[in-house]
């Protein structure tokens, strides 16, 4: 009542008899003097916010993550988005080292899948990976850096337009983005900057997985020595003979010396697969790793056993 008195004494001009007026009716309707009291903040602050007229629908998240509504319009815009268990995403129940986390997304289980992207929701950047899918299966694995414990996500694109999201819960104490590379202790690490080496394999249903690393420091541009973002931004894969299978944008949370691993449809007679990459200083790195196989198709049960006088 006191504040109250004070305030009404400041704020109505008139004789003393007024005054008391105005206290006294106060006092005797202290529920109409709050619900003024109540309009009065709601017009002062409605003057100073913009209150939105619309709010994105954050969506089901299995994973409630703060961010993911700011990730749906970041990557998927207003298509339509659903999460799936189709899509898998594979991390270790330990991270030992923040700046190479291994992460497996694999969508083979839906059909027509033209794009796959991996992102995580808390780091200070969120894109990490995007594969074209040509004529190559929906399948990634690399090594990340993470900055905190934070979804990891894989999102396919499919034929109808629909974007199916496959989550995971990575826990981690974080770090990796902000730590400068390791190769730049070496006197000599830009010299061996693009030098790649990998080995195929073919797999019974026709594809080839392809592993390889490149070495390259990958900077963020987060590290606290100030070193700016250094980071191989694309790469293409094709046939020798210069058919594309499929596409790869790499982004600044992809770790040091990149280790990925892919499956491209490589014909049989193939002897090579063509790595060409970029990076975002403009530099171009040209690999080739050599399908060293026995190039021989597989063949069915009755063809398999041979006569003494084959040769194998």
């Amino acid at each position: 009542m006191r504040f109250e008195k004070r305030r009404n004494m400041q704020m109505v001009k008139g004789t003393p008899e007024n005054d008391q007026c105005q206290v006294r009716w106060i006092a005797r309707s202290p529920a109409v003097a709050q619900h003024f009291l109540y309009i009065m903040i709601a017009f002062m602050v409605s003057a100073f916010i913009a209150v939105p007229t619309s709010l994105a629908e954050p969506g089901d998240d299995p994973l409630g993550s703060i961010m993911w509504t700011e990730m749906r319009e970041q990557f998927f815009g207003k298509d339509p988005v659903v999460f799936d268990d189709r899509v898998k995403v594979l991390v270790p129940e330990i991270v030992e080292n923040q700046a190479q986390v291994p992460v497996t997304a694999d969508a083979r289980a839906l059909d027509d899948v033209r794009k796959m992207v991996v992102f995580a929701d808390l780091n200070p950047i969120q894109h990490v990976a995007t594969l074209g899918v040509i004529k190559a299966a929906p399948f990634l694995a690399l090594r990340m850096k993470v900055e905190q414990a934070t979804p990891v996500r894989a999102a396919a694109l499919t034929g109808d337009g629909v974007w199916h999201v496959g989550s995971v819960f990575l826990d981690a104490a974080g770090g990796g983005c902000s730590a400068p590379a390791m190769a730049r202790q070496d006197a000599d690490w830009s010299e061996t900057v693009g030098h790649a080496q990998g080995k195929l394999y073919r797999e019974l249903d026709g594809m080839v997985r392809a592993r390889f690393r490149v070495r390259h420091p990958m900077d963020t541009g987060l590290a606290r020595d100030n070193t700016p973002s250094f980071f191989i931004e694309n790469l293409d894969f094709r046939t020798k003979g210069g058919v594309q299978l499929a596409t790869l944008e790499l982004r600044e949370p992809v770790s040091e010396d990149p280790t990925l691993t892919v499956l491209v449809r490589l014909p049989l007679g193939d002897t090579g697969l063509l790595i060409d990459g970029r990076d975002n200083q403009g530099e171009i790195y040209h690999s080739v790793i050599p399908a060293t196989w026995r190039q021989s198709a597989i063949t069915g049960p009755s063809n398999r056993h041979r006569t003494s006088t084959e040769t194998p």
